[in-house]
């Protein structure tokens, strides 16, 4: 596997609608662009490219623990094809191997690791979904980043992308019930 670039985000919110977060929170995506072998190929066995998922797992997940302020509660992960290759591409770095290293990382990881794919050119923007490690139902961690890495993907590319967040949503007012009430920490 070639990485070309690795490209870092870091995300601090510290208001939302107007209003301040409960607590700031940060989110972290870390992007590979790769080569994509089978790019430019119809075939139906990509085994070639699963072992790539557990290797940037690894990799992006570590790079993403370094930047984090707090412990990771949140986890997501995305991939933009190139043109040249298709979506199952991407398929199969993300599903098979991908979520092992990062589980291990972070200390847990009951719950299924939200994804996105899409086919798109360089610079297109993708939304990694994040959701709670350990329950998917906990709904103030619903969440995304948008990411895009310039000039990339390149045709025969694919960008991978690990995205984690110390913290849900800045200032959730909803959860699975309907509204409640959100108290600041000044108690606003």
């Amino acid at each position: 596997m070639q990485i070309r670039r690795l490209l870092v985000v870091s995300d601090t919110v510290n208001s939302e609608g107007g209003l301040p977060a409960l607590r700031a929170v940060t989110r972290v995506a870390v992007c590979a662009v790769i080569e994509n072998p089978v790019a430019g190929v119809a075939r139906d066995d990509l085994a070639e490219l699963v072992p790539f998922g557990e290797e940037l797992g690894e990799l992006l997940v570590r790079k993403a623990l370094a930047v984090l302020p707090n412990p990771a509660v949140a986890y997501g992960k995305a991939a933009i094809v190139g043109l040249a290759g298709d979506i199952e591409h991407a398929a199969a770095i993300l599903h098979p191997r991908m979520g092992k290293p990062m589980r291990a990382a972070i200390g847990g990881g009951k719950a299924i690791i939200p994804s996105n794919v899409k086919v798109a050119p360089a610079g297109t923007a993708i939304d990694v979904p994040l959701g709670d490690k350990d329950d998917v139902w906990q709904f103030d961690h619903i969440d995304t980043i948008t990411i895009a890495v310039p000039a990339a993907p390149r045709p025969a590319e694919i960008v991978v992308i690990v995205a984690l967040s110390d913290g849900g949503r800045p200032r959730p007012r909803i959860d699975k019930d309907g509204a409640r009430p959100v108290r600041a920490p000044d108690g606003r």
